[in-house]
Parts: C-alpha cells; sequence; structure tokens
C-alpha cells in the first residue's frame, strides 16, 4: 500500500513538475488580433442594388460554366443588403445546397469579401468568426463589385469549394 502511494506521489510530482517547466518555458506570443490596421479592411461601399436582368445574367453564365464541366450547382445572387434577387437550381444538384449557395451570397455582400477569406482566416486559427451571425467559411460567394461599390454576390453551392469558386468567379465576371 505504501509503494503505491509513494508511487502515485512521484508520477504526480513529476506531471507537476514537467507542467510548471513547460508553462515556464513558453511565452505567449503577441496576438495578432490586437494589431491595429491604418485603414479599415474590406471598406468597400454599398451601391445601389443590383437589378432582376443583371442577376439572372450572372447566374446564367455560372450555370453555363457549371454545365460545361458537368457540375451540377445551386446559383443565388442577393442585392447589397443581402437579400434574395435571384436563383436557379440545376438538375440533380443537392438539395442541401440551395440554402448554402444562397447563405453563401448572403455573406460575401454584408461582409464583402469572397467567403474565401472568411474560410482561410478560420483555417489560419481565427476561429472567432465562427461566432458573428452570418458566416459561412466556405468559398463559393463572391461580391459583386460596380464602380468600386457593393451591388451584390453571387453565391454557388453543390461540388467542391473550389468548384463553387470557379463557377461564381464565372458569374461575377459578368458584372463591369
Amino acid at each position: 500500500m505504501h509503494r503505491r502511494l509513494a508511487l502515485w506521489a512521484a508520477l504526480v510530482a513529476a506531471a507537476l513538475s514537467m507542467a510548471g517547466g513547460a508553462s515556464a518555458q513558453s511565452t505567449p506570443a503577441a496576438n495578432p488580433l490586437d494589431a491595429i490596421p491604418e485603414k479599415m479592411p474590406f471598406d468597400i461601399p454599398y451601391g445601389t442594388p443590383i437589378s432582376l436582368d443583371r442577376a439572372e445574367a450572372a447566374i446564367a453564365a455560372a450555370v453555363a460554366e457549371a454545365k460545361r464541366r458537368d457540375w451540377k450547382m445551386n446559383v443565388a445572387v442577393v442585392d447589397a443588403g443581402g437579400n434574395l434577387v435571384a436563383f436557379q437550381r440545376m438538375d440533380g444538384a443537392q438539395m442541401a445546397s440551395i440554402q448554402i449557395s444562397q447563405h453563401k451570397a448572403h455573406a460575401a455582400a454584408i461582409f464583402r469579401r469572397e467567403t474565401k477569406a472568411l474560410e482561410n482566416g478560420v483555417q489560419s486559427g481565427l476561429t472567432y468568426q465562427l461566432t458573428l451571425d452570418g458566416i459561412i467559411a466556405s468559398r463559393g460567394g463572391i461580391p459583386l463589385i460596380e464602380a468600386g461599390k457593393v451591388i451584390g454576390a453571387i453565391g454557388c453551392s453543390g461540388g467542391t469549394g473550389s468548384q463553387d469558386e470557379v463557377s461564381c468567379k464565372v458569374g461575377a465576371a459578368t458584372i463591369k
């Protein structure tokens, strides 16, 4: 019994000394979130919301690209406020991607950045982003920018993130 207690005490003491040594040696690095940038990131003003005709043209281009590659996509376009303007679900596209495409478009519009930037942030450790309302950290949402202003966004879902992004970029390219 005494041997067991002595062994237990020795293990606890060793664990405590190793833990204490490890924490004494590791110095916390400065938090990159504490850095104060000179300018606001993604400070793109909002413009006049995209029209239905232009939203449908962006969707048609994204769908044409998806068809060319034999991908089945859901494609959504929202206005500058993230409100749905137009949507198309290709035959055979997965049902879950209906809402995902709309979510990607919404996030790209209200956060004024590609959802790939949100994905990259989370992957690099900025997990606090996941606590923000409206976040989707998956590529395939792209703001539609005209004359330096956000007029809406396009979101694609149904394939891999990179497939979604390719289709969306073709759709976004219709906005000059």
